[in-house]
Formats: C-alpha cells, structure tokens, sequence
C-alpha cells in the first residue's frame, strides 16, 4: 500500500504548488469561457510585444484531458524533490523548472521565427500554444539521463520507463490529443538535455531570484506595453484626460478568431 496523499503532497511541495495553480487557473479560464487567444503564445502576439504570453500559456490549460495529462505526468516527475542526496531536491526543481518555462517559450518562438521568415510556412504565424507540457517534457528528459532506470506513471495505472518516456509520450499525447504541439513538446526535450548534460547549469537561489525578478519586471512592462489586456479581470485606466467625454476603460484585444490553437 502507498503513502497517504498527504505525506506525498508534503514530500513534494513545489510539484504539489504547481499543480494546484495549474488546476486553479484551468478553473478560472474554464469558469470564464476564456480562449486559447487570450493566454497562449504566438509568433504573431510575441511580434506586436506580448511577451507576457511566455508566462501565462505555460500555466494555461483549456482542455480538461490535456490537463489532466500533464498534471498526472508531473505528479510522477515530482520525485525530483526527493533525490537531494543525488544532486536534485526541491532548489533544484524550482531553479530550472524557471529555466525551462522560459527558454523553452523563446525556442518555440525562435523556431517559428525559422520556418516563417527562412522557410515561409505561414502556418505558424498563428499558431497558438498553451500548457505546461514543455516544462513536462524538459523534466522527463533530466530524468532519463540523470536516473535511466526509474518509471515515469500515468493516470495511475500507465507506466514508462524513464529513458524513453519523453519519445513515448510524444507519440502518446499525438494519438489521444491530435492538437498536440510537436514544436512545444521538441523544445522542451532540447533544453532538458541541455540540463541534463551541462550546458545549461550553474543555477542557485542568487540566480533563481535574479531570473525571476527580471522575468516580473519583463511581464509588467510588456502587459502594460502591449495595451492589450486578453483578462476581463484586468483593467487600466486611460492616460487621456479622463473629463473629456468617451473616455473610459482600455480597450481589450480582439480574439483572433481564426487562429489556430495547439496544446503543449
């Protein structure tokens, strides 16, 4: 027999934290009828300065399944937090869970950037990603060269072996959600090996505070830029003269109606 929840929940407490805010947010965006526009990252929203979209889509999630997927594969990555005495433990999780949500959201921008501007696939000018899978992916692959033989569970009940889990799930996630971003999915397995193979390292608390500090100063600055505000919740008042007639609240952003929406 296993280990109550609770002292599984206490064993892992950053994995524990992200998912109840992944799960909280899914709440809201489903509550709220909120749409892949508004939270997900594109090239096209990135170009016009909504650099804030890196942040909330790796957050986000629309579908319930695609939720549910990538919270039960994070469960079972959360051991992370348990292998301090390998070189792991909860600093390192959180440090280069950091490391992962940014970088992989500039690779699939910087990829897009590839194939619409060298190889003209307009396609991905508007695609737009949400989800948590990147960091997933990047984690799987830590873990499959730093720990080959532990198991990745799904669901309860589905287990993979570590070593090949993030090939696995790619072709997994494929079949059951065929919305599946491929590019997101590739970029999180790329900066997971950089990780795990050193050429991404160095992180501690000093740069972890510094990485984070600088990523909320670039999400205000470019939320406030951008003057598009996708959250109904969120609202700025005008700078014009607020006695002249007409002026009221900003205006938010159109959805993009015919854009088109992958999960990652």
């Amino acid at each position: 027999m296993g280990k109550p929840l609770f002292y599984e929940i206490l064993e892992k407490p950053a994995t524990s934290c992200i998912i109840g805010l992944c799960t909280l947010i899914w709440f809201y965006i489903h509550k709220k009828n909120i749409g892949y526009s508004h939270v997900g990252l594109s090239y096209e929203t990135a170009v016009e300065g909504h650099h804030w979209r890196i942040i909330t889509s790796a957050f986000s999630h629309i579908s319930v399944l695609h939720l549910v997927f990538n919270m039960s594969a994070l469960w079972s990555l959360g051991v992370v937090e348990q292998l301090g005495h390998m070189g792991f433990g909860v600093g390192y999780y959180l440090h280069y869970s950091i490391v992962l949500v940014v970088l992989s959201g500039l690779l699939v921008l910087g990829s897009y950037h590839v194939l619409i501007n060298r190889f003209k696939f307009e396609y991905f000018r508007r695609v737009t990603a949400v989800g948590y899978s990147c960091v997933v992916f990047g984690w799987m692959t830590i873990l499959s060269v730093r720990q080959p033989s532990s198991k990745l569970n799904l669901f309860g009940f589905l287990s993979l072996p570590i070593s090949f889990a993030p090939f696995e799930s790619l072709i997994f996630t494929s079949i059951i959600v065929p919305q599946a971003s491929f590019l997101g999915h590739l970029s999180g397995i790329i900066i997971g090996y950089s990780i795990a193979w050193g050429l991404i390292h160095g992180m501690n608390n000093y740069w972890a505070v510094s990485m984070l500090g600088w990523i909320l100063i670039v999400f205000g600055i470019s939320l406030k830029q951008s003057g598009a505000y996708d959250f109904q919740f969120l609202e700025i008042e005008s700078v014009t003269d607020p006695c002249l007639p007409g002026n009221g609240r900003m205006l938010q952003m159109s959805s993009l109606l015919d854009a088109r929406d992958e999960l990652v």
